[in-house]
C-alpha cells in the first residue's frame, strides 16, 4: 500500500510500508505502522524536537480512532519508547497531564521470554466484549479487577528490578486469570485459551501480549522447560519464537533515564 500526500507550497512525499508482523495475532501491527509513519513525518518536517515524546502515543491513538479502531495507549507507548517501559496510567496523571507517566527500564532486567501464536487466529474471540460498558456503569467486580491489574503492573516492575522471575511468572498468570474472569471464555476465544493452556501444561507462565491473538510465555525453570514448551506448542499446532527485545531508539534527552 502506498499513501501519497501533497500540499501546495509544502514538501511532498510518498510513503509506503511493508511488515512482517503476523496479521490478527494481537501484536499491534496497525499501530506499529502508524507509529513508524509518525516518526517519518517528524523527521521529514524536522519537528521531532517540537512534539514531546509523552504525547506521541496520544497522536497515534487519535489517528486510529479516526479509522474507527477501538484501542488504548499501552501498545502505542511501547512502540514510541521501545525497549522496556513501565506505564502508570493513574487518574491524576491522565487528568492533569493528558497522558500517563512512562519510565524506561533496562532491557537486561528481562528474563528470556517466548512468543506463542497461531497461524490463523481469526476464529478466536469474535464475541463483542461488554467490559468497557460495565466499567462505565460502575460494576464493582470490573472496577476492583481493573485495580488489581494495575497493582500487578506495579508488582511486576518490582519483580523485574529484583530479578525475581518466579514472582513475575505468578503475576503473569494472575493477569490472564483476571482477564478471563472479566471477559469470559466466549470473548477470550478458544484458540487464545488453548495457547495459554499449552504453556501452563509444562509449568510456564503465560499472558496475552495485548488483547488476544498471541501469548507471551516465561519459563522460570530454564532451557529444559523451554524445550518442553516448544514441544507442547508444536503438538497443539502453535508457533513459538524467542523474543528479542531491542533497546529504546530514543535518545536519553527525549525520555526519562533508563532506570
Amino acid at each position: 500500500m502506498v499513501l501519497v500526500y501533497h500540499t501546495k507550497g509544502a514538501k511532498k512525499f510518498a510513503l509506503s510500508y511493508d511488515t512482517n508482523i503476523p496479521r490478527q495475532a494481537g501484536l499491534s501491527g496497525s499501530s506499529a505502522i502508524i507509529c513508524a509513519a509518525l516518526s517519518c513525518l517528524l523527521d521529514f518536517y524536522n519537528v521531532r524536537h517540537l512534539i514531546k515524546v509523552e504525547i506521541r502515543p496520544n497522536i497515534i491513538l487519535d489517528a486510529e480512532k479516526e479509522l474507527g479502531i477501538v484501542a488504548g495507549l499501552q501498545d502505542r507507548v511501547a512502540q514510541v519508547y521501545g525497549g522496556l517501559v513501565y506505564m502508570d496510567f493513574g487518574k491524576e496523571h491522565m487528568d492533569t497531564l493528558g497522558h500517563g507517566v512512562y519510565t524506561p527500564l533496562d532491557i537486561n532486567l528481562l528474563p528470556p521470554l517466548h512468543l506463542i501464536y497461531a497461524d490463523n487466529p481469526s476464529d478466536s474471540g469474535k464475541v463483542h466484549s461488554t467490559v468497557r460498558q460495565r466499567w462505565l456503569d460502575g460494576e464493582e467486580f470490573i472496577i476492583s479487577s481493573m485495580e488489581e491489574v494495575a497493582r500487578l503492573a506495579l508488582d511486576g516492575r518490582k519483580a523485574l528490578l529484583d530479578k525475581n522471575y518466579r514472582e513475575l511468572a505468578r503475576l503473569m498468570n494472575r493477569n490472564f486469570d483476571l482477564r478471563r474472569q472479566m471477559f469470559g471464555d466466549d470473548v477470550i476465544g478458544t484458540v487464545n485459551i488453548k495457547m495459554v493452556e499449552a504453556a501452563r501444561s509444562v509449568g510456564a507462565a503465560a499472558k496475552f501480549t495485548g488483547s488476544g491473538g498471541a501469548v507471551v510465555a516465561l519459563c522460570p525453570d530454564g532451557e529444559a522447560q523451554v524445550l518442553l514448551l516448544e514441544k507442547a506448542c508444536r503438538d497443539a499446532g502453535f508457533l513459538v519464537q524467542r523474543i528479542q527485545v531491542a533497546p529504546s531508539p530514543l535518545p536519553l534527552t527525549e525520555g526519562n533515564p533508563p532506570f
